[in-house]
């Protein structure tokens, strides 16, 4: 029988998060869940999580959230029909250094779903305190790649949670590291598949937004749609499996059912095949080495289907090739790739940038940066800031806006 493994859970509001929970819920005998984290902006929802789960601490990042939070706790413990004294009130850590604080929190594993590089501070404490992480926030490791790995106090310390490096980890148990000839990750194409470049010129934030096969949160799924998001992912797997750049490839497969897939020396090829759902890579997360029973269904094969496999487009979507270029650059690089991006996806959601500039500003801003090494959370934090603030003059230039 297993042993229950207890779990924090940072961005327990967002995608992964609450996918996350209702995985836990799923499985009561293997996860027990400690710690919840979030930014704050749905206090309600995380006070129903921690109520619900009985956790023993909450954060939230903003400050201001702190009374908010014991104020909807309460009020959720009301509408559960509890009275005054019978659930247990969870400390309360508030504040930019709450998440970092509950990621060292004791536990077996913390579960990392912050989207965006702010999350490079819990990374890098859930490591130094020598806890599992199920990282589903890869821009840290992106942004902080080598100071991620130096923090790394075992080799299998880190577990993937997107679904392509999950499928990438799995496909490797069928083979030694020497039989390796590459890696494919998969790319579902996103909603503008087939689409060239001046096609693209006019889309709406709507039109982003509409992923064909994945349900994620705006700013995944505007990655999704540019392929920023498989840029990073290439980056990712780089860092993750100590493969070559030149050794990483990626294919457009619309079906999203085959999530990635690995070649081997011989010619043989493994892939790891289930239908779209991020509950199978979230269970992956939660109980490497061990399968999670009935995380998700499986294939139907009693019945008819086609996969399609195509050529990524590097002329429409040459986001993948970029991020090529920023992880062989290294350093600074990677951390400046994805804080010009952060900038434009805001910009293109808020209607001051049209989506192909996205990928152009990004272009701009790499071309203009030094690459330095990084030495320090403070280096990634440089780089971050001078990508943003560099971004942001050219979303003014492109909008035509003075405005700061």
């Amino acid at each position: 029988m297993s042993v229950v493994r207890d779990v924090v859970v940072l961005g327990s509001t967002g995608s992964v998060g609450t996918q996350a929970l209702d995985v836990v819920r799923r499985n009561p005998d293997r996860f027990r869940v400690v710690g919840l984290a979030a930014g704050g902006g749905n206090v309600d929802l995380l006070a129903r999580q921690a109520l619900e789960l009985r956790v023993e601490v909450v954060a939230v990042a903003k400050a201001s959230a702190a009374q908010d939070l014991q104020l909807a706790f309460y009020a959720a413990a009301k509408a559960g029909g509890y009275s005054a004294g019978e659930y247990p009130v969870p400390k309360i850590l508030a504040g930019p250094d709450a998440a970092r604080e509950i990621a060292q929190w004791p536990s077996d594993l913390v579960l990392n779903g912050i989207t965006g590089s702010i999350g490079l501070g819990p990374t890098l404490a859930a490591l130094e305190a020598g806890r599992t992480l199920a990282l589903a926030n890869k821009e840290s490791l992106i942004a902080g790649g080598p100071l991620v790995k130096a923090a790394m106090q075992r080799p299998d310390q880190i577990v993937p949670v997107d679904s392509e490096h999950v499928a990438l980890a799995q496909c490797l148990r069928g083979g030694t590291r020497a039989e390796v000839r590459r890696l494919v990750v998969t790319a579902s194409g996103g909603p503008f598949r087939g689409r060239t470049r001046a096609e693209l010129a006019d889309v709406t934030p709507a039109d982003a937004l509409a992923h064909p096969t994945w349900d994620m949160g705006p700013v995944v799924t505007i990655n999704s749609a540019t392929l920023v998001n498989k840029g990073l992912e290439v980056i990712e797997a780089h860092l993750l499996f100590d493969v070559p750049f030149d050794r990483i490839a990626v294919v457009v497969h619309p079906q999203s059912v085959v999530h990635s897939m690995v070649e081997f020396v011989d010619g043989s090829t493994l892939a790891q095949a289930s239908p779209p759902d991020m509950k199978l890579a979230i269970a992956w997360g939660l109980g490497y080495p061990d399968r999670v029973a009935d995380a998700a269904e499986p294939c139907d094969w009693t019945r008819a289907s086609s996969w399609e496999f195509l050529p990524l487009d590097a002329d429409a979507f040459p986001a993948v090739r970029l991020a090529r270029q920023a992880g062989e650059a290294g350093g600074t690089a990677p951390a400046v790739y994805n804080a010009a991006n952060e900038v434009c996806v805001r910009a293109f959601l808020d209607g001051e940038l049209p989506f192909t500039s996205i990928v152009d500003t990004i272009e701009s801003v790499l071309g203009e940066h030094e690459v330095r090494n990084l030495t320090s959370v403070a280096d990634v934090d440089d780089a971050e800031s001078w990508a943003r603030a560099r971004a942001q003059a050219v979303v003014r230039t492109s909008s035509g806006s003075t405005q700061v």
